[in-house]
């Protein structure tokens, strides 16, 4: 995957840098988090959702599993 295939939101800047920001394949929905200016880009296997699903959560996402590998994001209902 090519860095200019994904699509990013960023919900926190200061100055010129992401502080918080979710980036996301429009392919296949996949999603990778920017947290702390950190994006966090490891493959679904090794991810921890109870991490992951307080600060989606806040974003305006819910975290969606679709088997046990396979860790997807949709917009919540309330936006």
């Amino acid at each position: 995957m090519d860095k200019n295939d994904l699509t990013i939101k960023i919900f926190k800047q200061e100055n010129e840098e992401i502080i918080e920001a979710l980036m996301t394949c429009p392919e296949c929905g996949r999603y990778y988090p920017v947290i702390y200016g950190i994006p966090i880009m490891t493959p679904d296997e090794y991810r921890e959702k109870a991490l992951e699903e307080p600060i989606l959560k806040r974003w305006g996402f819910q975290l969606e599993v679709k088997n046990e590998e396979t860790m997807l994001i949709e917009k919540s209902e309330k936006d």
